[in-house]
């Protein structure tokens, strides 16, 4: 993953954030304020997640904007929130790692891969969720190929 997709700036550990709403603001905000997407694209999220949750088990979600959100990207990046209390996503499923991505044309979908093969093993999402520093985040998910 490439250096100015997800810095230290990205990243926020250790939050609490009492709805699905708040939390997907908040992931977008980091993302809005680092200049990644226009203001709008936070919108685009909350309207993505009425369509259809983005929780992907293993305490994870992976908020991100509908097709039409792509002309409010500026460049792509991605947000990392821990939320060891959990965030309720609906339907029983709680939320511990949020993943906020912006994605310029297709560039997105490496990323989603990248981030797939790190969420995939509990064992990493737990170290995520547990991370005492930002760059222990940075660093698992720079270690995949």
């Amino acid at each position: 993953m490439s250096n100015n997709i997800l810095t230290k700036e990205n990243i926020e550990l250790n939050q609490t954030l009492a709805t699905k709403e708040e939390a997907i603001r908040y992931v977008g905000g980091i993302l809005n304020g680092q200049g990644y997407v226009e203001e709008s694209y936070i919108d685009e999220m909350l309207k993505r997640e009425e369509l259809t949750s983005t929780y992907m088990g293993n305490f994870v979600a992976i908020p991100h904007g509908t097709e039409g959100a792509k002309k409010a990207v500026l460049e792509t990046g991605i947000s990392v929130v821990t939320v060891p209390e959990g965030v309720d996503f609906g339907g029983g499923n709680i939320v511990k790692l949020l993943i906020g991505i912006a994605g310029k044309g297709d560039e997105h979908l490496e990323i989603l891969s990248q981030i797939a093969i790190v969420c995939s093993e509990e064992e990493n999402v737990q170290k995520l969720i547990e991370a005492e520093s930002k760059e222990e985040v940075i660093q698992m998910f720079s270690e995949v190929e």
